[in-house]
């Protein structure tokens, strides 16, 4: 516990905090922090917590942020002078003993999302921000968050709107701390754009806000950029490096295509997301610079990217065979899954999972497809299992499904689909 008696006096607090008696002065009475008391001799007295306060907004000072940013940011906890201020490990990006307490923090904001509890989860994040810098606070908080809040609506046990109720509320917090970023102090430009139909883009806003914070400027599009203005866009800003991220198969198969735009230019591109933990191959069917699977090492990837610019990946030709089955798929798509429709209308299974596996699976299998390997169907099929099965459908009724998509690609497409009905055979002999 920190001491609130007023102890020390202003050589002692120059002495600890390393500032200058005039800038004790000015801080005091420009921000009205706290108002030191007087010893009987009328000498300024300051408390242990105050001094601690003082080396926290220094702490803060020397991450990159102004004076009024620092005490914005500390200001902004639920309670700034009971959340203990810990300061002898700065410039380290959090405290020895944070870890558990993010943990614990991270389990309230949480609980708070899935309650719709607005109040409670602001303060769970506020507290959150006070023992820790915002990059590890997007880390241990937020991105870990979020992803146990996706794993439990694929269990079925987080509804759809608690999902979005979270999203906004990391969305918000982030653009908040992006207004106080500090100035860029780096040379160069970057930029941060999804593909096409990519709508989840909380990751790669995390990754531009912790660059922004660490000095460079960054120029940030959001989800689901079009492809047809970008080549003007690129020609605008002149970006050193482009970063993207995928979270689907389709995210990826449109990555790719971003990825061809920006090698035509000479741009490097750096990309990730969590489709590429899931499917291990994936990253070598993308013409880019893959940052890995562990979303806190993308930062010093990106530093290494932008350090010793590594040449150009070789363009990515698609087979023959790939292109032709492609091009008729997406010819005859609207027939295919409209048939899937009518030869499951008698079957157990609902409606709305024959929807959702026709939305799915088509455009899955459009993606492994442009990305040249059928095989990525293998991770389409496991999450479709998973879900019905999550959901309380037998994994039996997929396997009728996929048995009705391979009569209406036969019936539709004929051996010009080979690739896909060679995938689906698997599912004929199991039946």
């Amino acid at each position: 516990m920190y001491g609130k008696t007023p102890t020390y006096n202003l050589k002692a607090v120059v002495q600890e905090t390393g500032l200058t008696p005039a800038t004790i002065h000015a801080w005091e009475r420009r921000y009205s922090l706290f108002k030191p008391s007087r010893s009987p001799g009328g000498h300024r007295l300051f408390s242990e917590d105050e001094i601690n306060l003082l080396k926290w907004l220094v702490a803060r000072k020397n991450e990159g942020l102004s004076i009024s940013q620092a005490v914005e940011l500390w200001r902004s906890r639920a309670d700034p002078f009971q959340v203990q201020i810990e300061v002898h490990s700065f410039p380290q990006p959090v405290i020895v003993s944070a870890e558990g307490t993010l943990d614990q923090l991270r389990k309230t904001w949480l609980a708070a999302c899935l309650d719709f509890d607005e109040p409670m989860a602001e303060m769970a994040m506020a507290k959150a921000l006070a023992i820790a810098t915002p990059e590890v606070v997007c880390i241990q908080m937020l991105q870990k968050g979020l992803a146990e809040l996706g794993e439990g609506w694929y269990a079925g046990k987080v509804s759809v709107q608690q999902e979005h109720f979270a999203s906004a509320l990391v969305a918000r917090r982030l653009n908040a701390l992006f207004s106080i970023a500090p100035t860029p102090t780096r040379p160069g430009r970057l930029l941060a754009a999804c593909p096409p139909g990519e709508d989840h883009d909380l990751s790669l806003l995390m990754l531009a806000f912790i660059l922004r914070w660490r000095g460079w400027e960054l120029i940030y599009l959001g989800a689901d950029v079009s492809l047809d203005h970008l080549d003007a866009t690129l020609q605008a800003i002149s970006p050193q490096l482009v970063l993207s991220v995928a979270q689907t198969l389709p995210g990826a198969a449109s990555l790719s295509m971003l990825a061809e735009m920006v090698n035509e230019r000479s741009i490097l591109l750096a990309y990730g997301g969590g489709i590429f933990n899931r499917i291990v191959d994936l990253s070598g069917h993308i013409r880019g610079h893959f940052l890995g699977r562990q979303f806190d090492m993308a930062p010093q990837a990106i530093e290494q990217l932008l350090t010793y610019r590594p040449p150009q990946p070789p363009p990515l030709p698609l087979p023959a065979t790939y292109a032709a089955t492609l091009e008729g798929f997406r010819e005859k798509e609207a027939f295919i899954v409209s048939r899937v429709r009518q030869l499951l209308q008698t079957s157990p299974i609902d409606l709305r999972y024959i929807e959702v596996a026709n939305a799915n699976f088509a455009s899955a299998v459009v993606s492994a497809l442009a990305l040249g390997d059928i095989h990525f169907l293998d991770h389409s099929s496991e999450w479709l299992n998973g879900l019905l099965e999550n959901y309380g459908m037998p994994t039996a009724f997929a396997v009728q499904y996929y048995i009705a998509f391979q009569q209406a690609v036969q019936e539709q497409l004929g051996l010009q689909a080979q690739p896909i009905l060679q995938w689906l055979d698997r599912f004929s002999n199991e039946n």
